[in-house]
């Protein structure tokens, strides 16, 4: 495996800040509801599900009805905060610039989330055509489903074992090897907790990285060899 055929980057919480941003809200809103819950603990558990999906699981551990209607507000608040706040995260850009093999986004976020923050932190011009959002995928199913990364792979040409996928949480890493393809864990962005690193390791990241500077050597690195 000389050269990848893809590296896949997720969005929030690897290409720019804004996990966290988005954990403050919800644990927010989730305690608003009757569900004491800090961002901390939003960041651990529930980092890189939806907010449909973290509201349906915390319901079923809970057993406390929310209202679907807070989805909605969720999403009118999140935008707001992250149109005035998100930033992107260090060396991203560099990194990005220094995958010379096809590169592209694939994310739980809307498409439109997706474009105005990597718009507003300058690194659209990196993925024009080249975005995709599970909820607008065929199937429309979100990571942990493999369904977005083997959307992508089949839209660029590339094979799935022969790819690479940057991931900082631990749904959307079983997502990405559930696609069969290679994952590196990201820890570099402000949602990230002790054991982060081993917690993405275990759900089948090959190795994590907490600096962008590291990803050109890694991928190098670890394209000398396979695990197939």
């Amino acid at each position: 495996m000389p050269q990848p055929d893809l590296v896949i980057f997720d969005c929030d919480g690897v290409l720019v800040d804004s996990e966290i941003i988005a954990a403050r809200v919800d644990a927010e809103l989730l305690t608003l509801a009757g569900y004491e819950i800090s961002a901390e603990e939003i960041s651990e558990s529930y980092a890189g599900l939806t907010f449909k999906d973290i509201m349906l699981r915390v319901e079923e551990k809970s057993r406390i009805p929310f209202q679907a209607s807070l989805i909605d507000r969720e999403e009118q608040l999140v935008d707001r905060k992250l149109r005035s706040d998100v930033r992107a995260i260090d060396g991203a850009r560099e990194a990005v610039a220094a995958v010379t093999v096809p590169r592209c986004v694939c994310s739980n976020s809307r498409s439109e989330r997706i474009e105005f923050m990597l718009e507003k932190v300058h690194l659209l011009p990196f993925f024009t055509d080249r975005i995709f959002s599970a909820m607008e995928t065929p199937t429309a199913k979100t990571k942990p489903a493999p369904d977005v990364f083997l959307f992508a792979a089949e839209k660029l040409n590339a094979n799935p074992a022969n790819t690479f996928v940057i991931e900082d949480s631990v749904h959307g890493v079983h997502g990405a090897r559930a696609a069969g393809m290679r994952v590196i864990g990201f820890t570099g962005a402000g949602h990230s907790y002790p054991g982060h690193a081993d917690a993405l390791t275990e759900a089948g990241a090959e190795t994590v990285i907490r600096r962008w500077a590291e990803l050109k050597s890694v991928i190098a690195a670890l394209s000398e060899w396979s695990d197939a």
